[in-house]
């Protein structure tokens, strides 16, 4: 339905908002991680952190910041909560108290197991098969760069 007051050109109409549908998909899967993830008693972020450590054990919080796309405002409280539940530990450097080094436990390590069979449901969830799903973490990846660098050349925020 169009508003008379304004010319309908369709550029503002909700469902032509891109911006909308990959909000709405998000709610989406992040409400389903949220259920799958209960019984793991992680949150979405922690399993994010979880999924990077569980690659490569040992990282610096700076490191993991980079790879998560979060700051340290963000992560720290994230890896605080995981170092309480006995997930991961965090160690900070003698040559350098600024640095944080974050391990897993030999709980986060085992945690692993247990995730494993997240993937194929949200697979399944998504409906698509893998050679589509790579297309769109493909275009995920390229939208996001895409993005970042065209909000970058208005220079800092």
């Amino acid at each position: 339905m169009t508003n008379p007051d304004h010319g309908d050109t369709g550029s503002l109409l909700l469902d032509n908002q891109l911006c909308f549908g990959l909000y709405s998909a998000s709610r989406a899967v992040t409400s389903l991680y949220r259920t799958l993830l209960e019984p793991l008693d992680l949150t979405y972020p922690q399993y994010l952190v979880m999924l990077a450590l569980w690659e490569h054990d040992q990282q610096q919080v700076k490191e993991l910041g980079a790879a998560l796309n979060l700051d340290s405002g963000t992560l720290s409280p994230l890896l605080k909560r995981l170092e309480k539940a006995g997930l991961v530990r965090r160690d900070r450097q003698a040559d350098d108290e600024r640095s944080v080094r974050i391990t897993l436990t030999e709980d986060g390590a085992a945690l692993r197991a247990k995730a494993e069979g997240i993937p194929p449901h949200i697979g399944a969830a998504m409906g698509f098969d893998n050679r589509a799903l790579g297309r769109m973490r493909a275009a995920m990846d390229q939208l996001t760069a895409s993005v970042n660098a065209y909000r970058e050349s208005f220079g800092p925020a």
